[in-house]
Parts: structure tokens; C-alpha cells; sequence
């Protein structure tokens, strides 16, 4: 039976609700360090977490903001954040099932937006960034954080190959330069970007997905057969863990882009 890709979405991550938030690459980092730390300074009203996946997003923005809002693909995703949320003391917090291309927000209703690790999953890119500015009020602070590929074009597709091996709802991992066009196209001002390495533990990366024994197989011979400038760039280990850039950036809403 044919699916579409919001079902497949749903699929891959609604049973694997629990594992995401006990996800220690999710559940720590210096970018979750550095979205605080905005939010401290800009001690928004009403704050959205595009995306929200295991919410740590979310708790982060809930220590500073007056109310926030999770919003996920995935119901079973949201009940786990809400669970999570009350056990954290954290009553502004509040759910929304919806597609990031088509969120039910009125114009300009947040004043901070964060979405970390999601944006590879759309099915429309451009329409969602395009939704998190429309919903965003002018001079309203943005804060997207994704793994992103690099511009050589053998390494992009090794990226694309395992992304997709591992986990049937992934669409694209962008580049930087695509991300700083397509973010000014939809009505944003970058003020920083900022880049990082993560090491990803291979067992525990497909174990979070139960990518099936024959995915497995074909990632590890990607791996063991790709050339030594790949080998190189994604600092592949024996085990199969290795390496990838992730990509902060630090926009803000323009004020004359549709509202």
C-alpha cells in the first residue's frame, strides 16, 4: 500500500517517542548551551518549537519564555514531550500536532522560534521555513539547528545514501550555502552561523531508527567501500560510527516580508 511522506514520518518516529527523549546526542549539546542563552536574553512571550521531537528544545525555551509551544508530525511523539514536561515542572509548555509547512497559527504570533533536527525530514523545505517566518513576528528571533552536507558533491551523496538507509522518512540533508539562500528568500536576516562536529555512535544511531538487518548491511559497505577523501570527511571508524557538521543559525524575522 502506498504511504505518503507524512505517514512514513509518523511511522519511523511515533514508537520511538521514548527513545528520542533518553537520546543523549538530542538530549545534550552546546547548541541547546547557546539557544538558552538567547532565550535569556530575549525572554519571549510566547515561543515555538518547530519539530519538537523529544522536546529538549522546548524545556530549554520553557525556562525563559512565558509559554511555549511544541509542535511534531507525530502524536505519540507530543504525548511523550508532555509527560516529559510535566515530570520537568514545566506547565507553560504546550502541544500542537501539525506539518511544518502548514502550521495553524495566526501571522506573527510568536516572538522566538527554534527548530533543531527536524528540517531534513519536510517534504517541502522552502514552504516551512517560509511558515516558521510567517508565524514569527517582525524582529523575532529565529534559531534552526540541522546536520548539513557538504558542498563536494561525492561526500553530499554518501550523506543522502546512509540518511536514507537508515531512515526511509529522511528527505535531504542541505548544504550552507543552500540553508543562507533559502532563509533570506523566505524573509529572514542571518545574524550568525555557527558550525559544529558530532560523532555519531553507529549502534546507537540505527538502533533509535530499528533500521532493518539488510539497511545495516548496505550502510556498513558504503562505508567500507567509500574513498579515502570520504573515509576522511565523515572520519569514519571501524565500529561504522563517524562524523558530520552541524550547522546554528541565528536569524531574525525581517519586517517587511508578508505581514
Amino acid at each position: 500500500m502506498t504511504r505518503t511522506h507524512e505517514s512514513a514520518v509518523q511511522a519511523q518516529f511515533g514508537e520511538q517517542a521514548q527513545a528520542y527523549v533518553a537520546s543523549s546526542i538530542h538530549a545534550n549539546g552546546a547548541d541547546l548551551d547557546v539557544l538558552a542563552a538567547v532565550a535569556a536574553q530575549a525572554r519571549p512571550d510566547r515561543a515555538l518549537d518547530l519539530g519538537t521531537g523529544g522536546g529538549h528544545a522546548a524545556y530549554r525555551l520553557a525556562e525563559h519564555a512565558r509559554r511555549v509551544t511544541a509542535v511534531d508530525l507525530s502524536p505519540e511523539m507530543l504525548a511523550v514531550v508532555a509527560v516529559e514536561a510535566e515530570k520537568r515542572g514545566l506547565p507553560n509548555i504546550e502541544t500542537c500536532t501539525a506539518r511544518a509547512e502548514c502550521l495553524p497559527f495566526e501571522d506573527g504570533t510568536f516572538d522566538m522560534l527554534a527548530c533543531r533536527f527536524s528540517a531534513h525530514h519536510w517534504g517541502d523545505w522552502e514552504s516551512g521555513l517560509r511558515e516558521a517566518r510567517r508565524v514569527l513576528k517582525p524582529g523575532g528571533i529565529a534559531m534552526f539547528f540541522d546536520v548539513v552536507s557538504s558542498e563536494y558533491a561525492s561526500c553530499d551523496t554518501h550523506l543522502q545514501a546512509i540518511e536514507l538507509l537508515r531512515d526511509p522518512s529522511h528527505v535531504r540533508n542541505r548544504n550552507e550555502s543552500e540553508w543562507t539562500s533559502a532563509m533570506a528568500n523566505a524573509g529572514f536576516r542571518l545574524r550568525k552561523t555557527e558550525k559544529r562536529r558530532i560523532t555519531m555512535d553507529y549502534i546507537s544511531w540505527v538502533d533509535r531508527m530499528r533500521t532493518p538487518e539488510a539497511h545495516r548491511i548496505a550502510i556498513r559497505s558504503l562505508q567500507k567501500s567509500a574513498a579515502a577523501q570520504i573515509q576522511t570527511y565523515f572520519a569514519i571508524q571501524a565500529d561504522g560510527s563517524f562524523s558530520v557538521d552541524a550547522l546554528q543559525i541565528e536569524a531574525s524575522a525581517c519586517c517587511a516580508h508578508g505581514l
